[in-house]
């Protein structure tokens, strides 16, 4: 697969799905970008403060932090940063979170699980690509 972007361009990948992260991990790496991981909100806030990454990536559902607290401290402290908030659901349905997530400042959703293609579309009309 050729990579779909070629510069660095770095994502901060958090979800507490050890297993999910890795794997998703590997698609975004094969896609050329720089990936820095966080298994919750809490320790993404803290990453990005220190070293502020292109876009992040966060799941919703997740223990410390949760998604849309994330999302709305982001935001609020960096306006300008790009945010893609995924879902598989949980107590509630992925599409209802991801309609929040929308709301609290999220520039794109996708839901769980999704496949290697549409993450790459997703990804490409963000950074403006074909």
């Amino acid at each position: 697969m050729p990579n779909l972007i070629e510069s660095n361009r770095r994502i901060l990948l958090v979800d507490d799905d050890e297993q999910f992260r890795k794997m998703l991990r590997k698609m975004l790496v094969r896609m050329g970008f720089e990936v820095v991981e966080a298994r919750n909100g809490k320790e993404a806030i803290e990453i990005f403060q220190r070293d502020p990454v292109d876009l992040v990536m966060t799941d919703i559902v997740m223990p410390e932090k949760e998604g849309l607290e994330t999302i709305g401290a982001l935001k609020r402290k960096h306006p300008g940063v790009i945010i893609v908030a995924m879902s598989g659901g949980g107590r509630g349905s992925a599409t209802d979170y991801l309609k929040l997530a929308m709301m609290m400042g999220a520039d794109r959703t996708i839901p769980k699980p999704f496949s290697n293609e549409n993450l790459e579309t997703l990804l490409a009309g963000l950074f403006g690509e074909s």
